[in-house]
């Protein structure tokens, strides 16, 4: 079995000093979310054993707040930072996942990107599950919106599209509700 994690970047500024893209930073609430999110992840294990980062600002600042208010509670993960990963489409995050794993092979999985790639990957690797977490993802990823999903192989080279059961779907937004 291995768990599959896709965490989009929390909320940003709209637009970076240096007006790339890229470089655009974690607004007070993208902050405020991204630590909620950690927490949330250290309260519900299991937890990354490797964690794939874009390469863009927000995306970083949304992994390191989230590890800030998870790392006195659970094991360090390895953590890469992959430029692929911004603006990757969903065959792209795929094959991430299938390649930069080797030759660690961990159980469980964290990416942390961008949509629209990382809610389509969601949803196309998404072959069941609990029904409310799909219908809830259905629409939209989130800003540090998160999705779980067990896939019952033993290689992360065998994750392939609809194979992935959803475990769980959640974001800042429904933590309040909830």
């Amino acid at each position: 079995m291995r768990r599959l994690m896709l965490l989009r970047h929390a909320k940003t500024e709209t637009d970076a000093p240096s007006g790339r893209d890229q470089d655009r930073r974690l607004d007070h609430r993208g902050q405020r979310d991204a630590a909620e999110m950690g927490d949330w992840m250290a309260a519900h294990p299991p937890v990354p054993e490797t964690v794939l980062v874009s390469h863009a600002v927000r995306a970083r600042q949304t992994w390191d707040i989230a590890w800030e208010a998870m790392k006195d509670r659970v094991a360090a993960p390895k953590v890469e930072i992959l430029p692929e990963l911004y603006g990757a489409d969903p065959a792209q995050i795929l094959e991430t996942i299938r390649t930069a794993t080797i030759p660690a092979n961990p159980k469980q999985l964290l990416l942390v990107g961008h949509n629209p790639g990382m809610h389509e990957a969601a949803l196309m690797l998404t072959g069941g599950g609990d029904q409310a977490s799909g219908k809830a993802l259905a629409d939209n990823l989130p800003t540090a919106g998160l999705a779980v999903l067990d896939f019952d192989v033993k290689d992360w080279g065998d994750v392939a599209y609809r194979r992935g059961k959803l475990v769980l779907f959640v974001s800042p937004k429904l933590l309040r509700l909830g």
